[in-house]
Parts: C-alpha cells; sequence; structure tokens
C-alpha cells in the first residue's frame, strides 16, 4: 500500500505543478493516469482550484463514477 500512496502524491504533485498538462477527458474533467497502478485521478479544474472528482480503476466502465 505505500508504494501506492507514494504513486498517488506523486500524480498529485505533477497536477498541483501542471493542472493543466493532462488533455481534458470525459464530464469536462482531465485524467491522470498512475504509472504503476491501473488507476487514474480524475480532477476538474475550478478557476484557480483543483477539485478532484474520482480515483477510477482503470479496468472499469469508462466513466463509472460520473454519477457518484
Amino acid at each position: 500500500m505505500l508504494g501506492f500512496a507514494r504513486e498517488l502524491d506523486h500524480a498529485l504533485e505533477i497536477i498541483a505543478e501542471y493542472p493543466e498538462l493532462p488533455t481534458p477527458y470525459l464530464h469536462r474533467t482531465r485524467r491522470l493516469l498512475l504509472r504503476r497502478f491501473p488507476f487514474a485521478v480524475i480532477y476538474r479544474l475550478l478557476g484557480q482550484s483543483v477539485f478532484v472528482v474520482a480515483m477510477a480503476h482503470l479496468k472499469r466502465r469508462e466513466g463509472y463514477w460520473a454519477d457518484r
């Protein structure tokens, strides 16, 4: 679990530093893939803030998190 937490921290640092780096995704969000795990951080830019919408597992149906 420690490796996952480190990978997530690294992804959040990238998002904080370069929030517009990943291309737009579904429902006005952006998605950053974790390198070592089959997860993505789904987030939305709200002005100068970043709102994390979901941690999505990549083996699930695309956009399954949108209704939650």
